[in-house]
C-alpha cells in the first residue's frame, strides 16, 4: 500500500500512529474517544465514548434515539452486532395503505422505531470494554451542558433541516423548534448550541445504564410522549429491545476478503458489487477513469436491484444471503454487464442522516461503528425535557403488499446504515466506512476498489471524486473532468454533475500496515479529524 502525497483535492497523506487512533466526522467527538485511549481504555471504550459525544455535537445525523451496528475485531476473531430497533407492534402497512399512503411516512410519529443505539452501548461494554461505564459519557455530558460551537458543514446540514421541522402542525414536531434552534433560527458555523435536557438523559443513562431507556424512568417518558400526541410506541416496545449478535458476511475481493453485517442492513449489496466487479477487467482501467467507472457503476445496479427486492427483516422474511454471494450467482450476474449502461432487474439467488466512527488500540482491537437517526434529525419527535430525538427509520420499509421488507409491527426495517472491515488472509487490515443513505454500499465498492486495487491510502481513497447511482442515471461529483463525463455518456449512462459533495458520503478509514502502524483517514466532504497518538 502506498503513503506518497495524494493527487485529490485535499493532499493529505493519511494519519500515522502506533498507539491508537479514533477518525470520525467531528472533531470534539474524536478528541472524546482519545482521550479514553490515553486514559487506558480499549477500541470499545473510545468508539462508544466517541459516539455518545456526537449524539450531542452532530445532531443533525444521530442522537440518543438512534440505532446502530458495529463489527468489533478483538485481535482474534469478527464480531457483529445488529442495533436497529422493530416498528411499534401496533403499526400496520394495512392501516397507512387505507388512510391514503403509497409510500411509508417519513416524518412523526409514524416514522418511528425503537432506538437501539443505548442498548448497544450497553452490550458492547459489558462484552468487551475497559473502561468504568459511566466514564464514557463524561465529554459528552459537559458539551451538551456548557455548549460546543456548532462546526462548519453540521450548520449547513442543521440549516437544511430547518424547513422540514418548523410549522408543520403537528404536536409531536413542537418539541423540536424549542431544543434545536436558537430563538427559531438554526445555528450558524461557530455558534454555541446546548441542550440542557440531553445533558440529563446522558447523566441518567451514565448512572442508572441504558436500560433505563427501555425500562425505567426514560422509557415512561417516551412512551407517555407518544400517549399524548398520537404515537404507537408503547412501555411494551421498548421493554422487549434487546440488541442482537450476528455473525459478519464476506465475499473474497483480489488478495483481502470485505465483511459486512448481514441483513436487515444493506451491506450485502456492497458485497454483491464487489463479488459482481471481481471477475472484470475493472482494476487494470486507470483509477478514476469511465472504463473503471462503467463496471463499477453496472455492478451497483445489479446489487441495488437484489438488495431492494431481497433485503429485511430474516426474522420474519426469508433472505437468501447465501445465494445472494454464491461465486455461480455472482458470476452469472457479472456476464449482465456490457459495453452499454442497462436498466437491470432483481436477479433470482437460489434460497438459503448518519455518523460513521472507527477505532483502533495499542493491544490491536479495532471497531466498525455506525449510528444513524436517518434522514436528518430522523422523525422529527423531540421526547419533551430529554433532548431525545426519536429515528425516523421505519421509513425504510415499504408499502407494498407482500414484499419481504412489508411495514409490520414488530418487524425490522430495510437498514441503510452499514459499517464494514478488511481482512487479508483472516489477519485484520481494519475499519471503513462511507455515510450517506444510498450511497453507503456505493461509497464501500469505491474506497476498497481504491486501497485494493490502486494501492491508494486511507485518506487518499477517500479524498478520491466519486460517482453515485441515482434514480435517474449517475451523478457525479464537479471536480470530475470532462473526459471522464464524455467517456460514460458515451457507453450510454445518463450522467449529470452534482453541485454539491456532501451528496456523496462522508467517510472514516483505518488500516493496519504490515508494521503494525495505523494509517487513518478522514473525509474532507465533513468536519472529520483522524485523533491520534
Amino acid at each position: 500500500m502506498s503513503l506518497s502525497p495524494c493527487e485529490y483535492p485535499s493532499r493529505r497523506s493519511a494519519v500515522l500512529a502506533t498507539r491508537g487512533m479514533v477518525a470520525t466526522s467531528q472533531p470534539l467527538a474524536a478528541q472524546a474517544g482519545l482521550a479514553v485511549l490515553q486514559a487506558g481504555g480499549n477500541a470499545v471504550d473510545a468508539v462508544l465514548a466517541t459516539a455518545i459525544a456526537l449524539t450531542v455535537v452532530e445532531p443533525t445525523s444521530n442522537g440518543i434515539g438512534s440505532d446502530a451496528f458495529a463489527i468489533v475485531w478483538d485481535g482474534g476473531k469478527l464480531y457483529g452486532l445488529n442495533a436497529s430497533g422493530p416498528a411499534p407492534r401496533a403499526l400496520s402497512a394495512e392501516v397507512l395503505r387505507a388512510a391514503g399512503h403509497t409510500t411509508f411516512p417519513e416524518r412523526g410519529w409514524a416514522s418511528v422505531s425503537v432506538p437501539g443505539a443505548p442498548d448497544a452501548w450497553g452490550v458492547l461494554h459489558q462484552r468487551f470494554g475497559r473502561a468504568p461505564f459511566d466514564s464514557l459519557f463524561a465529554a459528552a455530558i459537559r458539551l451538551a451542558e456548557e455548549g460546543f460551537p456548532v462546526s462548519p458543514v453540521i450548520s449547513r446540514l442543521w440549516r437544511r433541516a430547518g424547513p422540514v421541522f418548523t410549522g408543520t402542525g403537528d404536536p409531536a414536531l413542537d418539541e423540536w423548534a424549542r431544543v434545536f434552534t436558537l430563538g427559531g433560527r438554526t445555528p450558524d458555523a461557530g455558534e454555541v448550541w446546548r441542550s440542557a435536557g440531553h445533558a440529563a438523559t446522558l447523566r441518567r443513562l451514565a448512572s442508572e445504564g441504558p436500560r433505563d431507556f427501555y425500562e425505567g424512568a426514560l422509557a415512561a417518558r417516551i412512551a407517555e410522549h407518544a400517549r399524548a400526541t398520537g404515537g404507537l410506541l408503547d412501555g411494551d416496545d421498548l421493554a422487549a429491545f434487546r440488541s442482537e449478535w450476528v455473525e459478519p458476511i464476506s465475499v473474497a475481493y483480489r488478495d483481502h476478503e470485505v465483511w459486512e453485517i448481514p441483513p436487515n442492513g444493506q451491506g450485502i449489496a456492497a458485497l454483491q458489487a464487489l463479488g459482481i466487479v471481481e471477475g472484470t477487467a475493472m482494476h487494470v482501467s486507470p483509477h478514476g477513469s469511465a472504463e473503471s467507472w462503467h463496471y463499477q457503476i453496472e455492478a451497483m445496479k445489479l446489487a441495488f436491484a437484489d438488495a431492494y427486492r431481497y433485503v429485511a427483516d430474516p426474522r420474519v422474511a426469508e433472505v437468501p444471503v447465501v445465494g445472494m454471494l454464491d461465486a455461480g450467482y455472482l458470476a452469472s450476474r457479472r456476464a449482465l454487464i456490457g459495453e452499454r449502461a442497462q436498466t437491470h432487474g432483481p436477479g433470482q439467488p437460489r434460497g438459503g442522516g448518519t455518523v460513521y466512527l472507527c477505532a483502533a488500540d495499542r493491544d490491536g482491537m479495532m471497531v466498525s461503528y455506525i449510528q444513524s437517526n436517518y434522514m436528518g434529525f430522523g422523525s422529527g419527535v423531540v421526547v419533551p425535557g430529554t433532548g431525545v430525538a426519536l429515528q425516523n427509520r421505519a421509513a425504510g420499509f415499504t408499502l407494498e403488499p407482500g414484499h419481504r421488507n412489508e411495514a409490520a409491527g414488530g418487524k425490522r426495517p430495510r437498514h441503510t446504515i452499514i459499517p464494514g472491515f478488511l481482512t487479508r488472509g483472516g489477519a485484520a487490515v481494519g475499519p471503513f466506512g462511507v455515510m450517506g443513505g444510498e450511497m453507503q454500499p456505493q461509497g464501500h465498492l469505491q474506497v476498497v476498489s481504491s486501497m485494493v486495487d490502486h494501492g491508494l491510502d486511507p485518506q487518499c481513497a477517500l479524498d478520491a471524486p466519486r460517482w453515485r447511482v441515482a434514480p435517474d442515471g449517475v451523478l457525479l461529483e464537479p471536480e470530475i473532468g470532462g473526459a471522464v463525463i464524455d467517456g460514460l455518456r458515451g457507453r450510454g449512462h445518463r450522467v449529470a454533475v452534482a453541485p454539491d459533495r456532501l451528496d456523496f458520503g462522508r467517510g472514516q478509514i483505518i488500516r493496519r500496515l504490515e508494521s503494525g502502524v495505523y494509517a487513518g483517514g478522514t473525509e474532507p466532504r465533513t468536519d472529520g479529524v483522524v485523533a491520534a497518538w
